[in-house]
C-alpha cells in the first residue's frame, strides 16, 4: 500500500463521496451556492446537471452536510423504478411506513408529515440522483408531488440531479410543465488545467500528505490531458499512479508514471503525444484487411487496372534508366578522351590540291644585283589555310604543350607554335598550361619552308 510510503493518513483518490475532499472550484462554488439559495427560499423544484464522473453525489452530500439539523432528506438512488416504488422508497427513506398501502394512501401520509415537519420549522428536501434514467411517468408522479404546498410555502423541496441527458429530456413537449417549475439550474463543467493542480493539491493535503509537490508539473499536466478534467478520471488515475510509483520506489510521480498508468486504463488515446524515451504501452488492435484487398473484392476491375499500371511503371522506369546509362556513357567518354573535338567537322577532309595546269607560273622580273632582296613570305593559299584543322582540347592534369602536339600534330616546331599563338592570342606562355583550359591545336600545320641560300 502507498500510504506509508507516501506518508498519506488516508487515501486522497477514493471512490466514495466524501465530503471533506470536495474540491470546490468556482463552478462548484456557483452551483452549491444556487442550490443552497434555492433550498433556503424554497423554490420547490432545482436542478443539478454535469457529466458523469464530475462530482455531483458529493457535491449533494455537500449540501445535506450544510443543512444538517435544518432539514428532513430523502435520498433517491433507485432511478429503475415505477411510480408505486417511487413513494415507497421516498417514504421509507422519510421514516415512514408504507406496507399495504395504495398510492392515495401513501400521498395522504406524506401530505401529513411535511405539514407536520413545516410546522416544527424544518425542511422537507428529496433528492433524486441520475434523474435521467426516470420514465416519463415517473417524472410527473415527480411533478405532482411539488403540489404539497401551503399558501405561502412549497411543503417539498425537490433537487433533480443528472446528466445532460435530463435536460434534454425536460425540453420535449411531454414534459414541459415539469420543466418549466425548475425555478434553479445549476451545472458542473470539467475542470481546466490550472484546476486540476488545485484539485491535486487539495486532495492530498486533506489525505496528510507533508510534502509540498508530489506530482510533476508534467505529470499533472498530462492528468488533466488524460483525464479530460473529469475528477472521477483524475481519482482513478493517479490512484493507480501513485500505485506504480511505490512499487518502483518513485518519491515522485513523473510523466512516465503517468503515461504507463493512464496505458493501464485505457486513457491514452486522449493524452499528449508521446516523445522520444518514453515508455509506451502497447495495446492490441483488431487485424483489418488493407485498403486494396476491400477494394478488390467490391470491383472485379481491380486486379485487372493493377496489373495494367504496374507495366506502365516498368516501361517508364526502363526508359529512366536507358537515359540515365546514355548519360553515364557520354559523360564517361568525354573523361577519357580529354574531352576534345574538332571545332569545324566539315574541315576534316581535305580539299584536293588545285591542279598544277590551272595556274601558269609568273615570270620572274630581271632585277640588278644590287636591287635584289630577300623575298618576301608568300601569303598563305587557300589550299593550305583550309587544310589546318582545328581541334579544341581542354587541359588536364600533367599534360604538356610538347606532349599533346607530338600526338595529336605529330610534331613541335616553330611552325606549330606559331600556329598555336595565332589560334590562341590570351595564351601568353606555352610552358604554362592550366588544368580545365582550352586550347586550340592546328592538326595539320603548314611545315616550315627550307631555308634558301
Amino acid at each position: 500500500m502507498f500510504l506509508n510510503f507516501y506518508r498519506l493518513r488516508e487515501q486522497p483518490f477514493g471512490v466514495t463521496p466524501d465530503p471533506r475532499f470536495l474540491y470546490f472550484s468556482p463552478a462548484h462554488r456557483e452551483a452549491l451556492a444556487s442550490l443552497f439559495y434555492g433550498i433556503e427560499t424554497g423554490r420547490g423544484f432545482l436542478s443539478l446537471v454535469a457529466q458523469p464522473g464530475m462530482g455531483k453525489t458529493t457535491l449533494l452530500f455537500q449540501l445535506l452536510k450544510r443543512w444538517k439539523g435544518y432539514v428532513h432528506s430523502a435520498f433517491l438512488f433507485q432511478t429503475q423504478c415505477d411510480s408505486r416504488e417511487l413513494l415507497r422508497y421516498l417514504m421509507e427513506d422519510l421514516g415512514l411506513d408504507s406496507q399495504d398501502r395504495d398510492i392515495v394512501r401513501m400521498h395522504t401520509d406524506l401530505n401529513d408529515f411535511l405539514f407536520r415537519e413545516t410546522k416544527a420549522g424544518k425542511r422537507v428536501v428529496l433528492f433524486i440522483d441520475e434523474a435521467q434514467n426516470l420514465s416519463d411517468s415517473v417524472l410527473e408522479t415527480v411533478r405532482l408531488l411539488s403540489d404539497f404546498e401551503a399558501p405561502d410555502r412549497k411543503l417539498l423541496q425537490i433537487v433533480l440531479a443528472g446528466q445532460p441527458e435530463l435536460e434534454q429530456r425536460l425540453m420535449r413537449p411531454g414534459l414541459t410543465q415539469l420543466g418549466q417549475r425548475i425555478a434553479v439550474r445549476a451545472r458542473l463543467d470539467s475542470l481546466p488545467p490550472a484546476e486540476v493542480v488545485r484539485y491535486l493539491n487539495h486532495r492530498l493535503h486533506v489525505a496528510g500528505y507533508p510534502g509540498t509537490q508530489l506530482f510533476t508539473p508534467e505529470a499533472s499536466a498530462a492528468i488533466a490531458e488524460y483525464s479530460r478534467g473529469v475528477p472521477r478520471l483524475i481519482n482513478h488515475l493517479c490512484f493507480n499512479s501513485l500505485s506504480l510509483g511505490c512499487a518502483t520506489r518513485s518519491t515522485q510521480i513523473d510523466l512516465q508514471i503517468v503515461r504507463e498508468a493512464a496505458g493501464d486504463l485505457s486513457l491514452d488515446q486522449h493524452g499528449p503525444k508521446s516523445q522520444p524515451g518514453s515508455r509506451q504501452v502497447a495495446k492490441p488492435q483488431t487485424p483489418r484487411p488493407a485498403a486494396s484487398e476491400t477494394l478488390s473484392l467490391t470491383n472485379p476491375f481491380v486486379p485487372l487496372m493493377r496489373r495494367k499500371l504496374f507495366h506502365q511503371r516498368v516501361f517508364q522506369a526502363s526508359i529512366l534508366a536507358l537515359l540515365l546509362l546514355s548519360v553515364a556513357i557520354y559523360l564517361g567518354t568525354r573523361a577519357g578522351a580529354g574531352t576534345f573535338g574538332p571545332e569545324h567537322p566539315s574541315d576534316l577532309s581535305s580539299t584536293t590540291a588545285r591542279s598544277s595546269s590551272d595556274h601558269r607560273p609568273a615570270e620572274a622580273p630581271v632585277t640588278t644585283a644590287s636591287d635584289q632582296s630577300p623575298p618576301a613570305d608568300p601569303p598563305p593559299s587557300d589550299g593550305q589555310e583550309n587544310s589546318s584543322t582545328v581541334f579544341t582540347y581542354v587541359i588536364q592534369p600533367n599534360d604538356t604543350l610538347r606532349e599533346l602536339c607530338l600526338s595529336l600534330v605529330g610534331r613541335y616546331d616553330e611552325a606549330v607554335q606559331k600556329e598555336i599563338r595565332k589560334l590562341n592570342p590570351n595564351l601568353k606562355d606555352l610552358a604554362h598550361l592550366n588544368p580545365g583550359q582550352e586550347i586550340r591545336l592546328p592538326l595539320n600545320a603548314a611545315k616550315p619552308e627550307p631555308s634558301q641560300h
